[in-house]
């Protein structure tokens, strides 16, 4: 059987091939509502398919979002990958994702890769501030929106949650419930980096304990991000002879762990130990007990990444306060740090 052709189509609708094309893809010029019927119900009675290859090589442009996080196994990268794939399909786009594995050479990897694909634009969540990830942008003159993270390095768009706000938040609440400090699980990092997230966490928390007068000397401990390695740094933590009162974790996973090994410990949470974390992924609200986050609002922040990417005026001029989009952190309260 003879494949089916834009001319084939054209003909059966009564218009030219370049109607067929402005039909198939929006533009760039408009179609009168009766004619671009015609054209849609011969595509339907012909079963034409556009040939995305071609479309892509004539416009230099493919149907395609790449998108690039650090761990998607993690919890709050897969829910934010989901929440772009789902914005992206309103706007016909589909989503290939990377993983960076939290370096800079698989990083660059796949922007090169991404890039060479000729995607429609680049969604980066960056692992911190990468030089080279930042030189292979402006090479390729790329179209790149930030998630979530915003590297010093690259001065592109960015869409952030307010994390500095969110920390304060949620060590204020450990604190209002009497505990005379509240110690900190931070990042691995020793020198925190501009626009890490991580690092934003424990700056809120710093400054909540320092606006109550309390000292955060010895209190901010390093652990990794994922809860099993952040389990391992509860576990001495929590046996040792200086266990806190409350911990402020800087994401879920890490205060995943840290439940966890209270209950090997066999230390009350929240009766002993109040804990709260940042992120609210879902299996926050099915831990025991439950527990108290930071949330934000990732549908919305996906929505925002996937409009500007897309978006022809996305290279604007403007400071970097207007490039960045900030979306509010709000206070999530479940039974681990001690209310209900």
């Amino acid at each position: 059987m003879a494949k089916v052709t834009r001319d084939d189509v054209a003909r059966l609708a009564g218009t030219s091939t370049a109607v067929v094309s402005y039909v198939i893809n929006n533009g760039p010029r408009p179609v009168a509502p009766a004619t671009r019927e015609r054209v849609l119900a011969a595509i339907k009675e012909l079963g034409y398919r556009p040939d995305r290859v071609a479309q892509a090589m004539a416009s230099r442009r493919t149907d395609l979002i790449g998108m690039i996080v650090p761990d998607a196994r993690q919890p709050f990268f897969a829910e934010m990958a989901h929440a772009v794939e789902q914005a992206a399909a309103e706007r016909g786009k589909m989503v290939l994702v990377g993983n960076s594995d939290y370096r800079d050479e698989r990083e660059v990897h796949y922007l090169r890769a991404f890039l060479g694909m000729r995607v429609s634009g680049l969604i980066l969540v960056s692992q911190g501030p990468s030089e080279r990830a930042a030189a292979e942008i402006e090479a390729w003159d790329a179209r790149v929106v930030l998630l979530h993270e915003r590297p010093e390095a690259i001065d592109d768009v960015a869409v952030v949650t307010d994390d500095i706000g969110g920390a304060q938040l949620a060590t204020r609440h450990l604190l209002e419930h009497g505990h005379p400090y509240v110690a900190c699980l931070g990042g691995m990092e020793s020198t925190p980096a501009v626009g890490d997230p991580v690092a934003d966490h424990v700056e809120g928390w710093r400054r909540a304990m320092l606006e109550s007068g309390r000292s955060v000397d010895d209190r901010l401990f390093q652990a990794p991000y994922n809860r099993y390695d952040a389990y391992l740094v509860a576990l001495k933590l929590l046996a040792g002879p200086d266990r806190p009162p409350a911990i402020f974790c800087s994401t879920d996973d890490q205060a995943i762990g840290v439940l966890r090994a209270a209950r090997e410990l066999r230390i009350d949470v929240p009766g002993e130990l109040a804990v709260a974390g940042f992120d609210d992924v879902k299996e926050a609200a099915l831990t025991d007990p439950p527990l108290t986050t930071i949330s934000s609002d990732r549908p919305a922040m996906a929505r925002a990444a996937v409009d500007l990417v897309l978006d022809d005026g996305l290279r604007v001029a403007g400071s970097r306060r207007e490039r960045v989009k900030q979306f509010p952190s709000g206070l999530v309260i479940r039974r681990s740090c001690g209310c209900g």
